[in-house]
């Protein structure tokens, strides 16, 4: 049986300037049961950036001193418009999609991977977009 391509969104609030966020159980809860194709998680903003890692604590505290370090916040042309020239080197660095392999409606990650949104300019209303686009099976 083929399925249709899929999409939902969902909207996620973020606390803070620069953070890391979780955002596996709601793409999860994107996906339509018994899916198996591509889920292709993309952040519909220039500010913000999803990829894929390990969702430790200590971890996400790293990154966002690791950005921090990288990229500061002074400088830039574009903060004489918007002030957050930063928050968009950021989040081109990092990406705008995650691309993840689904398999019988679930995500196909390895044991510490996880879906995160990377907010680089919060406190914001961020809107995620899931479109799992089915596989082609070769199979009479």
């Amino acid at each position: 049986m083929q399925h249709s391509q899929a999409q939902t969104r969902f909207e996620i609030s973020t606390n803070n300037r620069l953070s890391v966020r979780d955002i596996t159980e709601q793409v999860c809860d994107a996906i339509p049961d018994e899916a198996t194709g591509i889920a292709t998680v993309f952040i519909e903003h220039t500010t913000a950036a999803v990829t894929v890692n390990e969702a430790e604590n200590r971890l996400q505290n790293d990154f966002e001193t690791a950005l921090d370090e990288l990229i500061d916040n002074t400088g830039w042309q574009h903060d004489e418009l918007d002030g957050n020239a930063d928050s968009h080197i950021r989040a081109m660095l990092i990406g705008a999609s995650a691309t993840i392999p689904v398999t019988d409606g679930r995500l196909t990650t390895g044991t510490w991977q996880s879906v995160l949104l990377i907010e680089c300019d919060g406190p914001r209303t961020r809107t995620v977009s899931v479109t799992v686009t089915p596989t082609v099976s070769n199979r009479n």
